[in-house]
């Protein structure tokens, strides 16, 4: 039993590690158990009324919950969309990119409350246990991080024995699918997602289950931007958190946003798992038109390259580096004039841009017609231009001909 009688606080997600730390973390160091839910969505009413009634069963002297999805898009999400990040081509880091701040969260819970230490339920296998605690130690390098689940090697089975023994509530059981969710979409792992052979069943799809088997019909939307921030949805201006929340529902039910990511984890091996985030891919599908409207091609080369590393950075838990920082700064220059209006149609498993606009089109700025006039310049500039762009070129194969 350790000399320190300052609380331990918990991130608790309810499931079986963090409800086994609960009980564990009490009865081996002694000191009470303070649990955080730390909501980066996917979280109702219900939903939290069930952790904290669980929590305090589970024996937590407190349940706190902190509502952080606003917290959530702006330090992290509105940048995602700024950058159009998609790791490996496909994943928009739907289950992940929270962490950072929800380790700002309950650093700042354990100052509030006088803890010197927290702890997590991760297990060695997985990414989170690196994001956690590469975000707390840049926090708070003086904070003790404890991970009873990873450091003690305890199993799934150990760990039902331990809280039955007890007479401690046991989590639901008998799905065969781990599914996390949160604002920016829902991850789903399965036996399926341990090999590259095949995909999860159709059942164990959570919002497009019945995409394909009862489809909706064809409809229209429109969505809008101000400064690279998506602000409404067919005329109904929304806070970000709202048009996510409703556009998950809305493209959700076709089937959009549904995939599998096959890819590297932090740790460096090779790791796979199922995904569906309707909102956030029609998101950054119609941000990244409008871009293509509005921002010039050095923009757009430079803008790609510093995102592509941002989204490796977040995947990392290293989101709250200062290098971060310089990148959202040049990030957000990016989208001062990303502003218009995105129209798209939606149909089972299809999105398609129909149009967009903006104020600001560079389309709409220059006096020729792709293809048809130059209006920009005459026929010689034209000539002129292509005879010093071969240039290299041709200095190239007459040197090879020396």
């Amino acid at each position: 039993m350790s000399d320190n009688q300052s609380p331990i606080i918990l991130a608790f997600s309810g499931g079986l590690d963090t409800s086994f730390c609960v009980p564990w973390l009490k009865e081996t160091y002694g000191r009470d158990v303070i649990t955080a839910t730390i909501d980066t969505g996917g979280i109702d009413a219900a939903a939290a009324a069930a952790l904290h009634d669980r929590a305090i069963a589970l024996g937590a002297i407190e349940h706190i919950i902190v509502d952080c999805r606003q917290l959530f898009f702006d330090s992290v999400i509105r940048h995602l969309i700024a950058g159009n990040v998609l790791r490996g081509q496909a994943y928009p880091l739907c289950v992940g990119a929270e962490r950072g701040v929800q380790a700002a969260q309950l650093a700042q819970l354990a100052m509030d409350r006088g803890a010197t230490t927290v702890a997590h339920g991760c297990t060695a296998a997985g990414n989170d246990q690196v994001r956690f605690e590469v975000a707390l130690r840049t926090l708070n390098p003086g904070l003790e991080v404890l991970a009873p689940v990873r450091d003690n090697s305890w199993v799934r089975e150990d760990q039902l024995r331990y809280l039955e023994d007890r007479g401690m509530p046991l989590p639901l059981q008998g799905s065969a699918y781990s599914i996390n969710r949160g604002l920016w979409g829902i991850t789903i792992g399965g036996q399926e997602t341990l090999t590259s052979g095949d995909t999860i069943p159709e059942s164990a799809w959570v919002l497009s289950a019945n995409a394909f088997s009862d489809p909706q019909p064809a409809s229209r939307h429109r969505l809008e931007f101000a400064a690279g921030v998506p602000v409404a949805l067919d005329g109904e201006s929304l806070s970000p958190v709202a048009l996510i929340e409703k556009l998950e529902q809305l493209a959700g039910a076709y089937g959009i946003g549904r995939g599998i990511h096959l890819g590297d984890t932090v740790l460096g091996t090779k790791g796979r798992v199922a995904f569906e985030a309707p909102a956030a891919i029609t998101l950054i599908t119609a941000h990244r038109e409008l871009e293509k409207l509005v921002l010039s091609a050095a923009q757009a080369r430079v803008k790609d390259a510093l995102a592509a590393s941002y989204g490796d950075f977040v995947h990392e838990g290293k989101q709250l580096d200062r290098v971060c920082a310089d990148i959202e700064a040049f990030l957000q220059s990016t989208q001062r004039r990303v502003t218009g209006s995105v129209k798209f149609a939606l149909r089972p498993g299809n999105l398609f841009i129909e149009g967009v606009d903006s104020p600001y089109s560079l389309l709409a700025a220059t006096r020729g017609v792709y293809g048809e006039a130059a209006g920009e310049w005459s026929a010689a500039d034209a000539l002129g231009y292509s005879r010093i762009l071969a240039l290299t070129g041709s200095l190239q194969t007459r040197a090879g001909q020396a």
